[in-house]
C-alpha cells in the first residue's frame, strides 16, 4: 500500500471541498439516519464486486463488451414489478443481440437499485413564480413543490427501495427470467423502414437458429435438461453523489490480495429474454465460474453462462500461501459507482472517497476535461494500475467527440493505465423540444453518431471502445405503448410525438424499441470488425432517419 492509501478512510472526504452537496437543516436527524444505515446489511457482496472487476479487465483488453443502461434517475415509485421486469428485459435482449454480432461476452451493468440522486446545474429553480430547491432525486427531496426540502429519511428510503429492487432482480434471475430456452418473441411492427425491417428480421432468424442449436446441445429438448443456460451475471450501478450515504455503506473486509492480477476466463453466451417474461425453473451453482480470485476453482457441470446475479455470498478463502492479508474497503451499495462530470475535482471530496474503495469505478469525461487531468485522476484513484478498475465514460456530444476524444486517448496511451473506454452517447446530446421548449429530448441520430464516431476514433488510435452507457427504459403505459422522450429511431418518432408518453422527471431516455435499434447497430459494427469487413451502410443510414 502506498502512503497516501494508508491515510485514506471512508470519512477522509469530509476534509475536502465538495461539489453538489446537500444541506440538511436538522443535523441530528441526519446523524440518526446515518447511524441506522451503518448497521444495516450490505446490499452487494465483495465476491460479486471483484467478479465484476475481473470481467471489466476483459473489456479493457477487447475480450468482452460492456453494456450499461437504465434510468436517468430512478423514482421510489419505480420499485414495482412491471418497471423492473421491463428494464431487465430490455438489457438482456440488447445484450443477446450484441453478443450474437460480436461473439464477445457481454458484461451487463444496470443503472438500477440506487440511481436515485441527480446532479443539477443550479441549486434552485423557479416554479409558479416561486424559487424552490431543484429536484435532486427521490433520495434527497420530492418532485412536488411542497416536498423540495431535503429529508434525511429519504436516505433510508433509498436503501430499502434498493433492497426490494435487488431482491426482485435476484428472484427473477433465479426463476428463469433470463433462460436461453425461452423463445425469442419480438415483433417488428414498429419498424417504419422496409430496409430496417429486413435487416432486423435477418438477425433474429439467425439468433433463433443459434438458440435452437444450443437448446439441443445443452439437453433442453428431449432427455434430461442438463441446465447451465438459464441465468446470467447482472451488476448494479449508480452515480455516487451523496457521500454520507456511500460512506455509511462502505465496509472493510479482511481478504487475500493476490500478488498479481489474474485474467478471467472466457464466459459463455448471453441469454435471450422475451418482452413478456415467463418464469421457468433454474438450476444454480455458485461454484460454476471460479472467476473470483479468492474462491476455490471447481470444474463446471456443463456449458454455463456463469455464476449469475444470485446473491450468493461465496466463502472467501486463501488460494495459496503467497497471498497476504489486507484490509480492503468496499462500497456495498452497488457493484459499480461512478464520479460525475460535475464532481470530479482532483482535490475534491468525491475523488478522495473513490480513491480508497476496491470497487471498479467510472469517471465521466467530456469537453471540459484536459488530457493531463485524466492522467492525474487515474494516478490518484488507481495507483496500483489494476486492469478493469477504472472505466472512462466519454460524454462529448456528437458534434464534439472527434475534437476531444483523440487527445484524451493519446494522453492515456502514454501511461501504463489499462482502462475501459466507454461511450455515454446521451448526456452530450440533450436538446429542447421545438414543439414544447419545457421538454428536454435527444435525437436518436446524435446518439448513434457519437457511438459510431467513437468506434472509428478508437480504431484509428489502435485502442478499443469497450462499451456504451445509455439512459433507457423498457417501461410502457397502461395501453402498452413505449415512452416517447427521444426523437427518431426505427419508430421514426417526431418532435410532436414527445407529449404522447413523456414520463421522465429528469433526462429523456431511449425507449424499448430505440434501445434495440442501438443493439442492432452495435452488433453490426462489432460483427463487421470481427469479420474484417465494413458495417452495413444501409443499417446506419436507415437509423439516421429519412430526409
Amino acid at each position: 500500500m502506498s502512503a497516501s492509501a494508508q491515510q485514506w478512510s471512508p470519512s477522509s472526504w469530509r476534509d475536502k471541498p465538495i461539489a453538489q452537496d446537500v444541506i440538511y437543516e436538522d443535523k441530528a436527524h441526519l446523524e440518526k439516519v446515518l447511524t441506522k444505515l451503518r448497521r444495516l446489511p450490505p446490499l452487494v457482496s465483495p465476491v460479486e464486486i471483484d467478479r465484476l472487476r475481473a470481467q471489466l479487465a476483459d473489456v479493457a483488453t477487447g475480450k468482452a463488451f460492456l453494456l450499461q443502461g437504465g434510468d436517468c434517475a430512478e423514482l421510489f415509485d419505480d420499485c414495482s414489478q412491471d418497471p423492473i421486469e421491463h428494464k431487465l428485459s430490455l438489457i438482456l435482449l440488447m445484450s443477446l443481440i450484441i453478443l450474437h454480432g460480436s461473439r464477445l461476452p457481454v458484461v451487463r451493468i444496470a443503472r438500477i437499485a440506487g440511481q436515485y440522486a441527480k446532479p443539477r446545474s443550479k441549486p434552485t429553480e423557479i416554479i409558479e413564480k416561486r424559487e424552490v430547491m431543484s429536484f435532486r432525486g427521490d433520495n434527497v427531496n420530492g418532485y412536488e413543490v411542497h416536498e423540495r426540502a431535503p429529508d434525511p429519511e429519504r436516505l433510508l428510503g433509498a436503501y430499502f427501495h434498493s433492497t426490494a429492487t435487488l431482491n426482485y432482480i435476484r428472484t427473477l434471475l433465479l426463476s428463469g427470467f433470463a433462460d436461453l430456452h425461452k423463445p425469442l418473441d419480438w415483433s417488428f411492427s414498429h419498424v417504419r423502414s422496409p430496409e430496417l425491417h429486413q435487416a432486423f428480421s435477418a438477425v433474429i432468424d439467425s439468433l433463433k437458429d443459434s438458440l435452437d442449436f444450443m437448446k439441443v446441445a445443452t439437453g433442453g429438448t428431449g432427455g434430461r435438461d442438463r441446465g447451465g443456460m438459464e441465468t446470467v451475471d447482472l451488476f448494479t450501478s449508480h452515480e455516487a453523489l451523496l457521500l454520507e450515504y456511500e460512506e455509511a455503506l462502505t465496509r472493510s473486509f479482511d481478504s487475500a490480495v493476490p500478488q498479481s492480477f489474474s485474467p478471467s476466463s472466457t464466459r459463455n453466451s448471453t441469454p435471450s429474454v422475451s418482452r413478456s417474461a415467463s418464469h421457468v425453473r433454474v438450476a444454480t451453482d455458485p461454484s460454476s465460474t471460479g472467476r473470483y480470485p479468492h474462491s476455490p476453482v471447481r470444474p463446471p457441470k456443463s456449458p454455463s453462462l456463469g455464476d449469475g446475479f444470485h446473491g450468493s455470498f461465496t466463502e472467501m478463502k486463501l488460494s495459496s500461501g503467497e497471498d497476504r492479508k489486507a484490509e480492503r474497503w468496499y462500497n456495498t451499495s452497488a457493484h459499480f459507482i461512478w464520479i460525475g462530470d460535475r464532481t470530479r475535482q482532483l482535490d475534491g471530496a468525491h475523488v478522495e472517497y473513490f480513491r480508497g474503495i476496491a470497487n471498479p469505478i467510472g469517471i465521466k469525461v467530456g469537453p471540459t476535461m484536459q488530457p493531463e487531468e485524466i492522467v492525474r485522476i487515474l494516478d490518484i484513484v488507481n495507483p496500483d494500475r489494476i486492469p478493469g478498475k477504472v472505466t472512462l465514460i466519454g460524454r462529448y456530444g456528437a458534434e464534439k467527440v472527434d475534437k476531444y476524444l483523440p487527445d484524451h486517448i493519446e494522453a492515456v496511451k502514454k501511461t501504463d493505465h489499462v482502462v475501459v473506454w466507454q461511450c455515454d452517447a446521451m448526456h452530450g446530446n440533450t436538446r429542447s423540444s421545438v414543439t414544447d421548449p419545457t421538454l428536454k429530448t435527444r435525437h436518436f441520430v446524435d446518439v448513434i453518431t457519437e457511438i459510431t464516431k467513437s468506434m472509428a476514433i478508437h480504431r484509428e488510435k489502435g485502442t478499443i471502445l469497450g462499451g456504451v452507457h445509455l439512459e433507457l427504459t423498457g417501461e410502457v403505459n397502461d395501453e402498452g405503448y413505449s415512452v416517447t422522450e427521444c426523437i427518431g429511431g426505427s419508430m421514426e418518432l417526431e418532435d410532436k410525438d414527445l407529449s404522447f408518453n413523456y414520463r421522465t422527471h429528469c433526462d429523456p431516455r431511449l425507449n424499448f424499441e430505440q434501445g434495440l435499434d442501438v443493439a442492432f447497430l452495435l452488433a453490426d459494427h462489432l460483427g463487421s470488425k470481427r469479420r474484417g469487413v465494413q458495417p452495413k451502410d444501409i443499417l446506419l443510414s436507415s437509423l439516421r432517419g429519412r430526409k
